[in-house]
């Protein structure tokens, strides 16, 4: 236990929660509400700290990863204003497509930071005399675990997750499954992110894509969300059928001869799958699930492991090592997975081998190695400070151990390393999917250049959590007898000389709870006092009138709105001054988009203006390379062909 860790526990202040539970339902809090209530439920849970991340509001929770050996892990919930951030509107709704949401007042910031991160912040915490230098922004820092944050609306993003790759303590799969009942304990309405993992200079996204049909991401239910440079999701569609149905045979015979390894490869892989490889997606289908499957260090649970590397100096013969292995894995089968002493172990083991000093050798190689079909853990118990071990059977990991031994497919699969396999993985990427060749970027096979740049221009992916926040909670009438509608508001433009409504989107629908005798009177103040706190455009919005229910106001609204119907309510802003642009995501959108690839929305990439019709295209799109600064002066090929055209009159 770390050291911040026993001062938060001295003063009495710190809960510790389960980090494999954090967010399930009812752990800590039953989540029932709207998004927002229910991350204030949640927060009435959390420490809160008052000189952390510049005098923003923040809370902290103590989660554990592990009793034995102990593992802690902070998470640190940030509440921004609209008011103290830099920028009011948000470049990621913008990019993904969420342009029409108004800007909302708070936004929620959920970071797992590193360890040592989190101990500097909370040490800092308790020591207000240190350097004020400490108290920077925790939100603009980088190298975090994860790091996403939601809208008061329900809608968020996720902007970073970091594996054990990038020195975290968690991994990716981990922080991910956190992430996830995050976003479904809370209720949120739908999370984006955007994807350009690399590992060992392969882009993630493309690899995953060809193996699996989806991204990395896809496993926790992320999906096309938005395409850069114009591509649409039927076109990411027809990209992965065409690479993954791309024929193993004529690959092979089209890049035998362009490197030696390739039908090695080919041959080597068809020989260990238990049924026929026959295209692209196959193959690497089957690359990246055999890679799940191998063990880390290469073991060949062919014959027996001893999981000890017997030096040719050592004093004992490998002989004898294997025999006292043997024992003491033996000993502590019959612990049935509960942790053994050190001492204990070896006494039991002392009834069979004599030789002390080759227990204590044994046991003290032993630890965290495989043995047979058996992981031997080794932890110093925090209370005793006594060396137990444990017995972790791992035959379930492996399955595919359980068939005949004699088998020599078998045998051989379990002689080929990790490091071999991803080695043939990246030959594989670099060669049919990365650095095309002529052969492989003309006839049939120009199919596979064009479809990896459609995936790779695919860097968006969204989860949609829940529908209208309706997973939970259903209109009508709840168990303390009041009532719940789903109602949202249409803003009608005070300045526009016509009067009229607005022509932005329409806002998500809110669940409202009046009581069961509420009249429509006090169901529009409900709604205008709902959507003032939510939306910072909306502070002084006052409903005029209800678009889609001809009532009065002294009508009840108990008999007279069916169960299930959705209310839509219409008015503006008492407030003068009111620059309407800035009140969306997108903010004052008065560029033009009209670029060659299509697109006719910022979609993040970078762009370029022309200089007489300041129209906007992407730099790419214009052929300017991504190392070269964008020119000071910019004509695009409409605008240039017109002055060549003038020039040229007489």
């Amino acid at each position: 236990m770390s050291n911040f860790d026993s001062k938060k526990r001295k003063r009495g202040e710190s809960r510790v929660f389960r980090f494999k539970k954090f967010g399930d339902y009812g752990y800590p809090v039953e989540f029932d509400g709207a998004f927002r209530h229910n991350v204030e439920a949640l927060l009435e849970f959390g420490q809160i700290h008052r000189n952390l991340c510049n005098g923003m509001p923040c809370w902290s929770f103590q989660l554990e990863v592990r009793r034995h050996p102990p593992f802690h892990v902070f998470l640190f919930v940030i509440e921004e204003p609209v008011e103290a951030s830099m920028d009011h509107q948000c470049k990621h709704c913008r990019y993904v497509g969420w342009g029409h949401h108004m800007v909302c007042i708070k936004k929620y910031h959920f970071i797992l930071p590193s360890k040592n991160m989190a101990a500097a912040y909370l040490n800092f915490q308790g020591n207000e005399g240190e350097d004020a230098g400490m108290s920077s922004n925790l939100m603009q820092l980088q190298g975090h675990a994860m790091h996403g944050v939601f809208h008061s609306n329900g809608f968020g993003h996720l902007l970073c997750v970091n594996g054990v790759e990038t020195g975290s303590d968690l991994t990716g799969h981990q922080t991910m499954d956190f992430w996830d009942r995050l976003c479904s304990g809370l209720q949120a309405r739908k999370v984006s992110l955007y994807d350009i993992s690399r590992k060992k200079g392969m882009e993630l996204r493309l690899l995953h894509v060809v193996a699996y049909s989806q991204s990395w991401f896809g496993q926790w239910g992320y999906k096309f969300g938005r395409g850069s440079f114009g591509v649409t999701q039927p076109m990411y569609q027809k990209a992965i059928e065409a690479i993954q149905g791309m024929p193993l045979c004529l690959l092979l015979n089209h890049l035998g001869h362009l490197n030696p390894d390739i039908p090695l490869i080919f041959t080597r892989y068809q020989t260990l799958s238990d049924h026929f490889l026959a295209t692209l997606g196959d193959l690497f289908h089957f690359l990246l699930d055999l890679k799940s499957r191998l063990p880390k260090e290469n073991c060949n649970f062919g014959s027996y492991n001893p999981g000890i590397i017997v030096e040719t100096n050592c004093r004992w013969s490998a002989k004898r090592v294997e025999m006292a292995t043997r024992v003491i894995v033996e000993s502590l089968k019959r612990a049935e997975s509960r942790w053994v002493s050190r001492q204990e172990v070896r006494d039991v083991a002392r009834s069979y081998i004599g030789d002390t000093g080759l227990l204590d050798f044994v046991l003290k190689s032993l630890g965290n190695h495989i043995v047979g079909k058996y992981l031997v853990r080794r932890s110093l118990n925090p209370v005793t400070k006594v060396l137990e071990y444990c017995l972790e059977d791992i035959s379930n990991v492996f399955p595919e151990q359980d068939l005949v031994l004699g088998n020599s497919k078998t045998k051989t699969r379990y002689r080929i390393s990790v490091a071999q396999l991803m080695k043939d993985v990246h030959i594989l990427y670099k060669l049919i999917l990365h650095d095309q060749k002529p052969a492989t970027s003309s006839g049939i096979f120009s199919g596979i250049s064009v479809a990896c740049r459609i995936i790779l221009d695919t860097k968006y992916f969204v989860k949609e959590c829940c529908r209208d926040q309706v997973c939970s909670t259903k209109p009508g009438l709840d168990l303390e007898g009041k009532l719940r509608l789903y109602c949202t508001v249409i803003l009608r433009d005070g300045e526009n000389p016509n009067g009229g409504r607005s022509n932005s989107a329409m806002q998500p629908y809110e669940c409202v709870t009046i009581k069961n005798n509420a009249t429509f009177d006090e169901l529009k103040l409900e709604v205008q006092r709902n959507f003032r706190e939510l939306y910072w455009g909306l502070r002084s919005f006052v409903i005029e009138s209800i678009v889609n229910v001809n009532a009065t106001g002294t009508d009840l609204v108990c008999g007279f709105v069916e169960v299930g119907r959705r209310i839509v309510f219409e008015g503006s802003n008492s407030e003068r001054g009111i620059v309407y642009g800035q009140i969306y995501e997108n903010g004052m959108v008065n560029c033009v988009v009209e670029c060659a690839c299509g697109a006719d929305e910022d979609d993040g990439e970078r762009m370029v203006s022309c200089d007489i019709c300041e129209v906007w295209q992407h730099t790419q799109c214009a052929r300017i390379p991504n190392n070269e600064e964008i020119p000071h002066i910019f004509l695009c090929n409409r605008c240039e062909q017109e002055i060549v055209h003038l020039s040229s009159l007489p």
